[in-house]
Formats: C-alpha cells, structure tokens, sequence
C-alpha cells in the first residue's frame, strides 16, 4: 500500500481541509513543509513584533490607506523576511536533517536504538537548528555586522536548548499518546510556532534593550 493510500485511509474521519493538506503533505513533502512554515513564519513575526511592544512605524500622513493599515498591523519587510527564511532555510534544513536522521536510524526498533536517535536529534539536529534560526533572526531583526550576529547566537542559543531539551520530550511522549501519527506534523507545526514566537519575542526584547543602552551610554 502506498503512502497517500494510507494517509487517505486514515484521514477519512479527520475534516477535509486536514485530510487535503496531509495528502498533499504525502505528495509533496518538501514543497508542502516550505508553504506550511512560509505562513507559519510569517504570522510569526508579526505577533511577535506586537509581543515585544516595537513601537509601529507611521507612514506620512498622505500614504495610502493600504499602506497605514500595514503600519498598524506592524506588517512590514521583516514579515516577509521572515518568509523567505520559512520557506527557502527553515523547512529544506528541517526536512533534509530529520530526513536524514530518520534514514540513520531505519528500520533500527530496539530500545538503545530510540534512545540513539532522541539523542541525535536534541544533540545533533537541534543546536544546528537553534544556530541557523538565532543567525536568521539576528539578520532579519537588523544585525549589520558578523559580531552583532555572534553575540545574538551566543545570547540565545542556551535559552534555545534549554527549551528544545524540555519540550521535545514532552511534545513527543503527548504525540505518541494521544495523536495518530498522520497528525504528527501538523501538531509540531503548530509547537514549533508557540516556540518560535516566543523565541523571536524574546531576540526582539534583547535588541531593543541592546539599542536603549548603547543610546544612553553615548548620550551620557
């Protein structure tokens, strides 16, 4: 039986619009995985920034209504930075990691070999991820130096870890329990989005801070 078979198989009682966006997800799986974390990414961004209290940019007074409306949804070129990196960094380097890792250990059952991959994933794939998401966000936030991007990571990536090293456990052990396995992706879309914004907050909040005191120690 086929890949899609079995996702149409098992998608006959989950809602449509599931059912359709999981056999694309069959299909498709790299294009799919880019749009889904595309969108993602970018909503990202944008509750982020009114998370961390950006303060807004305000267009001139005779922009068009369009672009005021934009201004106020704080929807701007970061949001579709943010996309970019969605869907041309984020989603290829976690389908080709997790895809490879899935590949080392296949076909391998045994209880050392799951412990094996736990590892891998939270000592191998996550800090690489946790790099590459820290160096994005700290150029897409404004970073205009390599040393700007180095303190960014450096600031972040323990916080990262931290945080990956106890919610993917947890995440996993839930999806095992509760979820059937067709679900999966889209239930750590959805984790990977909380964490993400609650990351992207805290970069945001770290940089405004950064700014405020660089501003007051030249002013002093």
């Amino acid at each position: 039986m086929s890949s899609v078979t079995v996702v149409e198989v098992r998608t006959k009682q989950v809602n449509p619009l599931l059912a359709s966006y999981l056999a694309q997800l069959a299909l498709h799986p790299l294009r799919t995985k880019a749009i889904t974390t595309s969108v993602l990414c970018f909503l990202q961004e944008v509750l982020a920034t009114h998370l961390a209290g950006v303060p807004a940019k305000k267009p001139s007074p005779n922009a068009p209504f369009y672009r005021q409306l934009l201004a106020r949804s704080q929807i701007d070129s970061k949001a579709l930075k943010m996309a970019i990196y969605g869907f041309f960094i984020s989603a290829p380097m976690g389908h080709y990691l997790v895809g490879a890792l899935q590949k080392a250990f296949a076909g391998k059952t045994s209880t050392v070999a799951k412990i094996g991959q736990i590892l891998a994933s939270n000592l191998l794939v996550a800090p690489i991820q946790a790099g590459v998401y820290l160096a994005s966000m700290a150029v897409i936030n404004g970073a205009q130096s390599a040393d700007e991007v180095v303190k960014t990571v450096k600031a972040g990536f323990a916080a990262v870890m931290r945080m990956t090293w106890l919610t993917s456990p947890l995440t996993l052990v839930f999806a095992q329990q509760f979820l059937s396995p067709e679900l999966w992706v889209p239930f750590f879309n959805g984790v990977g989005f909380v964490m993400g914004t609650y990351f992207n907050t805290r970069v945001k909040k770290m940089r405004m801070a950064a700014e405020k005191k660089d501003k007051e120690s030249k002013d002093a």
